[in-house]
């Protein structure tokens, strides 16, 4: 054999020196005809912690069936997961944003390290959807994104119920409207088997998000997890990513500032997670398109509000599918001259020939029509003031009180809320501050699902109001300003409020204010003094050491 240059991605396996390379991939089964095709990696998310990514290995054994057919030669990675729910309400919980940037920097490692041709991942839970689009943006190969699909509903007292019910129905029993057997029946039905959770919540959101990105097949959302169609999904992510890479068409090449505006709107008009914002901005901060935490609120103002999808409607992500899926919400929204429908996907073909296939049926009301929408404006709303300068984040899908002054109940960490929730120290008309929750101060920017839903079950859900600088479920519903940003932990106003401050939400101005002048809230920020981290080291002390800012995606380099 001769001397051969250095590997790239056509010679990683030619030549003399690559003798070791090929013996260990011998080793595995692969044949010298194996290591002249394209290698594809085929990357999941299975883990044995959580329902949400249970079908992972079975859906990754269909996409490599499709890439071998295809002509390529798959490479399975698996990578990690945390489960928002099983953590919710811990200290767990402050690992779940900080494992969206493992997940995508694992994602990129391994395939920077083996030269991936193309890549598929398979995304579950709510912080593998952007991790696998921040990774993919980053390496820019040819590649297909696929989420495994929503769980079923589960069945108690005669409705459809999801986590959200069993999250609100703690605070029904703590306040006796629900007994103990009651909460008990609800736990034991409310999870059917493995998927997501069901509700327009973060997950569903975000692999929406996708598909109106252009990174997922539009449509390969839609069947549940244990669907009989998910499997050929999956068989036909593994042939369209060696389609994609005969004809180089890459995740840079589809992202446009369009694209980003098409996600947007799907995500205000289907009252989504207010998650999208900040992963959204943190996809395009990989892909170096500009996008700042205002444009979603100017987006959602013009997009009509057209699903009566859970947390504040009716229907779950199932009934979705059975109206017609995300392509009967891209159809309605390109009639409301919503979406940018020349944007290119990942098949190739533009989101509006996408859509523009598929069948509706007949007589559904999950999704309006655009001339009767449930509501003008879309979801999502960013208010700024004199407590978040530089933005917050409410989620208005079936709030109906649009402007909330009262007295703040101050709180320095979750847990000290949520006791003062449980044992009635919260009454109408409050406004519940959470704060030392960010990105920094947490570190890792909990959600406060367990407070808000808790209050939803006490039924104070609509005569309170809720402020943090951390973040919220999708499952949360009511008057919630979360993303409050600068943070407490970055001397941000909130760091200032006293309790029985008067605190005022303005939705209609977009205005968070306490009422206090600027030399007052300056007087008090001059005596602040940072608390202890309480970081237990390791992967935690770096992440707060590197975030930046919650209003710029929470990514981690420091804020400009």
């Amino acid at each position: 054999m001769s001397e051969t240059a250095p590997p790239g991605r056509h010679d990683r396996f030619e030549g003399r020196d690559r003798a070791p390379a090929r013996a260990a991939l011998h080793a595995m089964g692969l044949s010298k005809d194996d290591l002249r095709k394209p290698v594809v990696g085929v990357a999941h998310c299975w883990i044995g912690t959580m329902p949400c990514n249970l079908t992972h290995r079975d859906l990754a054994a269909r996409v490599i069936e499709g890439v071998r057919v295809a002509g390529g030669t798959p490479m399975e990675v698996n990578t990690v997961a945390v489960s928002d729910v099983i953590t919710m309400g811990t200290e767990g919980m402050k690992t779940s944003l900080v494992s969206r940037e493992v997940i995508a920097d694992s994602i990129e490692l391994v395939a920077r390290g083996h030269a991936f041709d193309a890549l598929v991942t398979i995304v579950g839970c709510d912080k593998t959807i952007p991790a696998a689009a921040m990774a993919h943006v980053r390496l820019d190969l040819p590649s297909v994104i696929v989420y495994s699909g929503s769980v079923l509903p589960g069945r108690f007292q005669g409705r459809d119920v999801t986590l959200q019910d069993v999250f609100e129905a703690v605070g029904s029993n703590a306040v006796g409207r629900m007994n103990d057997e009651e909460l008990l029946q609800l736990e034991q039905s409310a999870c059917p088997g493995p998927g997501a959770c069901g509700g327009q919540y973060t997950a569903n959101t975000m692999a929406m998000a996708m598909e109106f990105l252009g990174l997922s097949p539009i449509g390969s959302m839609d069947p549940p997890a244990l669907d009989a169609r998910k499997p050929d999904v999956c068989r036909e992510a593994g042939a369209l990513v060696l389609r994609a890479l005969e004809q180089r068409r890459t995740p840079r090449s589809i992202l446009t500032r369009a694209s980003f505006e098409n996600a947007i709107a799907a995500g205000a008009a289907t009252g989504g997670s207010t998650n999208l914002v900040l992963h959204l901005l943190a996809i395009a901060h990989e892909a170096g398109i500009p996008l700042a935490i205002d444009d979603f609120d100017a987006i959602s103002s013009h997009t009509p509000l057209i699903a009566d999808l859970r947390p504040s409607g009716r229907y779950t992500a199932v009934d979705l599918d059975r109206a017609g899926g995300t392509r009967l919400v891209g159809r309605r929204l390109l009639e409301a001259g919503a979406l940018h429908g020349e944007q290119v996907t990942v098949t190739g073909r533009t989101l509006a020939a996408e859509i523009a296939t598929g069948t509706v049926r007949h007589g559904q009301d999950v999704i309006a029509p655009p001339g009767r929408p449930l509501h003008p404006t879309g979801g999502l709303v960013v208010l700024r003031g004199n407590l978040a300068p530089d933005g917050c984040v409410v989620k208005t899908a079936g709030v109906d009180r649009l402007v909330h002054t009262g007295p703040a109940r101050v709180f320095d960490c979750e847990e000290s809320a949520m006791h003062a929730v449980q044992n009635g120290r919260i009454v109408a008309g409050d406004v519940v501050v959470i704060r030392y929750e960010g990105p920094r101060g947490g570190p890792g920017m909990r959600e406060m699902l367990g407070v808000s839903a808790t209050l939803v079950g006490q039924g104070l859900g609509t005569e309170v109001a809720l402020v943090t600088d951390g973040r919220f479920s999708g499952a949360t519903r009511g008057l919630m300003a979360g993303h409050v940003a600068p943070e407490a932990a970055a001397r941000g106003p909130i760091a200032a409020l006293r309790e029985g401050d008067a605190v005022t939400l303005d939705i209609p101005n977009r205005i968070l204010s306490v009422h206090l002048t600027a030399d007052q809230l300056a007087a008090r920020l001059t005596d602040w003094t940072p608390r202890p981290s309480g970081c237990p080291g390791g992967v935690m002390t770096k992440y707060r050491t590197l975030v930046g800012c919650a209003s710029q995606g929470a990514v981690t380099v420091a804020c400009e």
